[in-house]
């Protein structure tokens, strides 16, 4: 993942690759002729994942799973459920590049331990269609999941899957007093801001681009980027518990941004881990058993 511009990407790494050195000639040479061609251009990067090769184990991840579809606004959105005479419901929430089968193992474990299991693919991840999505396009997609299920006992989410649930956000049980029981989040990034600067920083956007990319977001929804960001929304959340896990070794998001969600968020039950870094935290045994337990 090393050389993915997505938004959750790692600060620049000492030798790039020659895709990302051809990137950054790219942006110069459009920012040297128009702000506003280099802001299409580095808006249409930022906002289009890449659909990466089935790994080989995907197919058993699914394949005790039901697939059904729930329509949007742009198409279909793809689902898979675990387990559904399960006695409560928990909605697992991809990150960026993620789709719903990279949740096997923690699909298999809580269908063990007696939950009702859902994960989506959102737009332009996985079976879903689409081919470029915002932090809103995201939520929305979860938040038809939500609604589509009914009432939801908790939320596991990971990386900018939590940023999308937690900082937007998605409303759980609107109909039963709208507060959603547990919440686990898994390597999420504090700030939306932040995402932004490391995507630029990756690049070499000028400053006016920047700065354009900021004001395209105020115009599109009304409200500053960093408005959507953990650190602001977290502690407001309708939430009865919530847990936050974060590795120390996170080459995609900084642990200090974790240290900022739980000083800004009173009553977060914050569990750092050292070795998983940003994706074996969603497999890992230790966690697996520690988030059954927190849902219990």
């Amino acid at each position: 993942m090393s050389t993915s511009t997505s938004p959750a990407s790692a600060p620049v790494p000492a030798a790039l690759p020659s895709a990302i050195r051809l990137l950054q000639l790219k942006f110069r040479l459009l920012a040297a002729l128009s702000t506003e061609l280099a802001f299409g251009a580095a808006w249409k990067l930022f906002t289009t994942p890449r659909r990466l090769p089935e790994k080989k184990w995907e197919p058993a991840a699914l394949a005790g799973a039901r697939r059904f579809e729930v329509t949007i606004n742009r198409g279909q959105v793809a689902a898979y459920e675990w387990n559904p005479a399960g006695q409560r419901t928990v909605l697992l929430v991809h990150g960026w590049e993620h789709r719903a089968s990279f949740w096997g193992a923690m699909a298999r474990h809580l269908a063990a331990a007696d939950f009702r299991v859902v994960a989506l693919d959102v737009p332009a991840h996985g079976a879903s269609a689409g081919t470029r999505v915002t932090l809103p396009a995201y939520a929305r997609a979860v938040q038809a999941v939500a609604d589509e299920l009914g009432e939801v006992y908790a939320v596991v989410a990971h990386s900018l899957g939590g940023a999308a649930t937690a900082g937007v956000p998605v409303r759980f049980n609107q109909t039963k007093g709208g507060q959603l029981p547990r919440l686990v989040l898994l390597a999420v990034p504090g700030s939306t801001s932040a995402v932004a600067q490391r995507f630029a920083e990756l690049l070499q956007l000028p400053p006016a681009v920047v700065a354009r990319m900021a004001r395209y977001v105020r115009e599109q929804h009304g409200r500053d980027a960093e408005s959507f960001s953990l650190i602001r929304t977290g502690h407001r959340l309708p939430v009865g518990r919530a847990m936050l896990f974060h590795d120390h070794d996170d080459a995609s998001i900084p642990f200090a941004e974790a240290q900022e969600i739980a000083a800004s968020w009173p009553g977060l039950d914050f569990r750092p881990t050292t070795g998983l870094g940003h994706n074996k935290i969603m497999r890992d045994p230790a966690v697996l058993e520690q988030v059954a337990e927190f849902l219990r």
